[in-house]
């Protein structure tokens, strides 16, 4: 099955908001095997939007668009779809009742809102695809022209309706055959070159898998690719290609697909029977962030302080106040301070530590904006290391948060070495 999506919206085309539908979108119908055979972006204007949908309906006779279905006068999709196939726009009143009834179990002032009910208009014939997280339901309209699937633009809602609604209508209406799947190994504290040098020698053993390096401030993902396979042997495939990348890839590797490095941190923490704590300068309570963003990190996450000025790091972590003066808050001593200090302060078994330049002032010649150091410890041993990270001030201490978490997870899996 081939199609193309066309994601609308002003904000897009002005690069306001990123455009994360269409690749989320993508990949998606990779993974039941229909192809994405373009990604067309327009702003919110209506005879852009016809040309876009048009011209996808001509080439391929199925078109996805997201975005325009709100009640605001720049959401206008479906007005321009039901044009494009001849259809008059009536409203559902039983829709309507429930969008009232939803206005009001959300406890909000007034009466609804006469523009919501643009909300419940719909191109006569068209599917509704129920939308359990917004007011704007998904629209399935399909004539002569072909199909178009309208979704929202709203990235939640439009993820939600294209598991729950659209897939499965797309597999029912697809004939049995090759699939495109992928499969990622999530790496990170290695560069992408030096990464290559390790799994070039067997790129060729993968095949029929495709590779793919796609780098970024957390590390590098590796993006194992099957196309068009046998649905019976894909998984099976793209198994065998993985289990060669993973011996290579060693401790670089944190989990695959969707793996979150700071769930894995705190999985290795449980498993070895011990409970976290941080202690933060330059990241300023991301590292936290990070862990307790995880669901059920209470069993296993104490609490962090985030020492940001030295007499904090004195007063909360005990850091010594010689040692910030001869060392710098920026060193080796006072990092594993802090991390020994955390450790003891609110009686963890691990503990991690991280102090740095963030930029954009205040750094040195011998410590130049985006020297960080970072310092782990748990009942296996300490490890200090100082790393040089590129970006901004954001940039940095994200990237900072993110070798710290790494530290950490090292340290507990594989003990000091």
């Amino acid at each position: 099955m081939e199609l193309e999506i066309v994601t609308i919206g002003t904000e897009l085309v002005l690069g306001h908001t990123i455009d994360t539908n269409a690749a989320y979108l993508a990949r998606a119908l990779a993974s039941i095997g229909a192809r994405a055979a373009r990604k067309t972006t327009v702003p919110d204007d209506p005879d852009l939007i016809r040309g876009a949908v048009s011209g996808g309906l001509t080439r391929t006779g199925f078109v996805i668009t997201t975005g325009g279905l709100g009640p605001t006068r720049d959401d206008i999709t479906k007005h321009v779809v039901a044009r494009l196939f001849g259809l008059p726009l009536v409203t559902d009143e039983t829709y309507f009742a429930r969008l009232e009834a939803r206005w009001a179990r959300l406890g909000r002032p007034g009466r609804m809102p006469e523009a919501n009910r643009t909300q419940a208009q719909l191109p006569r014939g068209a599917t509704m695809l129920p939308n359990p997280r917004g007011s704007a339901p998904g629209l399935w309209v399909e004539g002569t022209p072909g199909v178009v699937v309208m979704l929202p633009g709203v990235p939640h809602e439009m993820e939600g309706l294209t598991i729950e609604q659209l897939l499965p209508r797309l597999v029912a209406r697809a004939p049995a055959g090759r699939v495109t799947r992928s499969r990622t190994l999530r790496t990170t504290g290695i560069s992408e070159s030096s990464l290559a040098d390790l799994v070039g020698p067997r790129e060729e053993a993968l095949a029929p898998a495709t590779l793919a390096y796609l780098p970024s401030f957390a590390g590098v993902d590796l993006r194992l690719t099957v196309w068009q396979e046998d649905r019976e042997t894909v998984d099976a495939t793209l198994e065998a290609a993985a289990a060669i990348l993973r011996p290579v890839l060693g401790l670089h590797c944190y989990g695959g697909d969707d793996a979150d490095l700071a769930a894995v941190v705190l999985a290795a923490a449980r498993g070895a029977g011990t409970r976290i704590a941080v202690a933060e300068s330059c990241t300023g309570g991301l590292v936290g962030a990070r862990l307790t963003a995880v669901p059920g990190a209470s069993a296993t996450f104490l609490g962090g302080a985030i020492a940001y000025d030295d007499a904090v790091k004195t007063r909360i972590l005990g850091v010594p106040h010689e040692m910030l003066e001869r060392e710098g808050a920026v060193s080796e001593a006072v990092v594993r301070a802090m991390a020994e200090g955390a450790r003891t302060r609110f009686g963890a078994g691990a503990a991690v530590a991280v102090s740095g330049i963030a930029g954009p002032d205040g750094g040195t010649a011998e410590k130049p904006v985006g020297t960080v150091w970072l310092s782990a410890v748990t009942d296996a041993g300490a490890r200090a290391v100082r790393i040089g990270l590129p970006g901004d001030r954001a940039e940095i201490q994200a990237r900072a948060a993110q070798a710290a978490l790494d530290l950490l997870r090292r340290l507990l899996v594989a003990g000091d070495r």
